[in-house]
């Protein structure tokens, strides 16, 4: 089937959707970094900012796949929108952030089905009216929500929580038979994704070392246990994140001598990438974008048991219409 990848990153969701037997065809991503790496893996620059397209020259896609950012939303009220002449519903709520795009291009382009990825957070955030908005705002779009807060454990040696949103168009698949995919009973070990040889220079120097070791002391003083995370070959890692360039501080391996950073391979692993995925930016990058990426292999089973519902709905796999 058909889909779009929004908020691209280097690809991950892509992936995903493809070995489930979908075809890409349109993407969208912003960072010059990020599209250098998807174009080395997926032939293709992707399309800049989301909010400088314009919709009507997306092409149809039966599903609309993305990673987008969580930002604060609007909540005035309706009334007083009404008295100053403004419009409300979604396009006054969602208004100013990246989730209006996705709402716009839903309404506009009418997708039967969609796939997205964000941070646990998004639940709770705003004492929950920030979630209670993009559920109001599928529903006045006419899509029946499923979501749920997965960790990645089972399916990488990793921890990580992340909420994923699935929608179907009510019309087009009044009743959906979709359930999200049950974690793995047993994780994966950090040893089973470790390189054989690594290079001196992701082993921490002397006054780095003893720098987290003395950050870590005072916080503990403090009673707050803030600190860095070491792990070794039978761990299951603390989650990964966009500034682990930095200091290597969630995730330090430990091994004779001062401990060291997981090297970007290591990391492309510990996100489910394959070894064949290219790397063809500095490990700065590399660090960002895996630790911004998804966890490829959950969203594959997350794709197979959305791809699985949308067949038993009738739905074909080029056109987008439900089957007699």
């Amino acid at each position: 089937m058909r889909f779009i990848d929004l908020f691209a990153g280097i690809g991950g969701i892509r992936l995903a959707l493809e070995s489930q037997g979908g075809k890409c065809i349109f993407s969208s991503e912003i960072d010059p970094f990020c599209r250098k790496t998807y174009l080395a893996n997926h032939g293709e620059t992707p399309s800049g900012d989301i909010q400088a397209l314009d919709i009507a020259s997306i092409p149809d896609h039966e599903i609309l796949a993305g990673g987008f950012p969580c930002q604060p939303f609007s909540l005035a009220g309706v009334s007083k929108k009404n008295s100053l002449g403004r419009q409300h519903g979604f396009r006054d709520k969602t208004q100013g952030t990246l989730f209006f795009r996705i709402a716009e291009i839903l309404e506009t382009k009418r997708p039967i089905a969609f796939l997205l990825e964000n941070v646990k957070n998004l639940v709770s955030h705003d004492k929950g009216n920030t979630f209670q908005v993009i559920r109001d705002t599928f529903e006045e779009l006419g899509y029946q929500l499923f979501f749920k807060i997965i960790d990645a454990k089972g399916f990488v040696p990793q921890h990580r929580e992340r909420i994923f949103l699935v929608g179907f168009d009510q019309k087009r698949v009044p009743n959906p038979e979709f359930n999200f995919p049950d974690q793995p009973n047993q994780s994966p070990v950090l040893g089973s994704i470790l390189e054989s040889r690594v290079d001196k220079r992701y082993t921490l120097s002397d006054h780095l070392w003893q720098w987290h070791q003395d950050y870590a002391e005072k916080h503990r003083a403090k009673g707050n246990g803030f600190g860095y995370g070491i792990v070794d070959t039978n761990s299951v890692t603390r989650t990964l994140s966009a500034r682990y360039y930095k200091d290597g501080a969630e995730i330090l391996l430990k091994q004779r001598g001062n401990p060291r950073r997981l090297t970007p391979r290591e990391c492309a692993r510990l996100m489910g990438f394959p070894d064949s995925f290219l790397i063809p930016v500095s490990d700065t990058q590399a660090y960002k974008q895996f630790g911004n990426s998804v966890v490829v292999p959950l969203v594959e089973a997350g794709a197979a048991r959305l791809f699985a519902a949308l067949r038993k709905a009738g739905v074909t796999a080029t056109r987008g219409e439900r089957s007699a």
